[in-house]
């Protein structure tokens, strides 16, 4: 059974729902209802706030208090479809008796490598340098103007508030028009809040979804634990 740790906003849970469906569908080509694997969502409030310090004490406790209650449901291995949440990856992953799945590293895994990229996420996550690290040992060229970051929370802020469709939209739009303008060719989404969004692209800029690469990294576990 696959746990998903999810919630975290509550609008991505259900995008990264449908992208584990999407890749059951072309992995294993699956079409019965019974061809599904078993989930177990946890859709899991926390107390993170766009524009103010994350209090991390209090955040990776409540996360790993989430991940305890999946891992008590009998679950084999978890997702956890948030790039922030793994600024506290090593402490959580020893925190459980099962094997949770690292959202950096599998996207990552999809980069070209090829031109200039950039990370768009929440400044937590900019703060982190978990992506930074991982450009610089695979020789990536990565570039981000400090400028772009108050857009990208603005962004975020209008898809938690439920203006999707039309000023989120707009504002994405505007943004990777600009980064297009100063030479980025790749993007990684490392905010699972974004995939909102992201059908809206009008842009030849390479998105690498951090939850695409999650989903697929959980059904490729799923169809190994399977294989035994």
């Amino acid at each position: 059974m696959i746990g998903i740790l999810a919630g975290m906003g509550p609008r991505s849970t259900a995008p990264f729902i449908d992208a584990v469906i999407d890749q059951c569908q072309s992995l294993y080509d699956a079409k019965l209802d019974e061809d599904f694997p078993r989930i177990m969502i946890l859709s899991l409030p926390t107390p993170f706030y766009i524009d103010r310090p994350i209090d991390h004490n209090l955040m990776s406790r409540t996360i790993k208090e989430g991940l305890l209650q999946l891992q008590k449901a009998g679950v084999d291995f978890i997702a956890m479809p948030c790039n922030s949440a793994h600024l506290y990856y090593e402490a959580l992953s020893h925190s459980i008796n099962v094997p949770l799945l690292n959202i950096v590293d599998e996207t990552l895994s999809h980069l070209s490598g090829a031109g200039r990229a950039t990370i768009l996420g929440t400044q937590g996550t900019f703060d982190s340098k978990l992506y930074q690290a991982g450009f610089s040992k695979a020789g990536v060229d990565f570039y981000f103007n400090e400028a772009w970051q108050p857009r990208i929370d603005n962004i975020i802020s209008l898809i938690k508030s439920g203006s999707i469709g039309t000023n989120a939209a707009n504002e994405w739009n505007k943004l990777l028009v600009d980064l297009r303008e100063e030479g980025v060719t790749e993007a990684v989404i490392a905010c699972t809040d974004i995939n909102a969004v992201l059908s809206y692209d009008e842009t030849s800029i390479n998105l690498v979804d951090s939850t695409k690469a999650l989903a697929e990294a959980t059904v490729r576990k799923y169809l190994k634990l399977n294989s035994r």
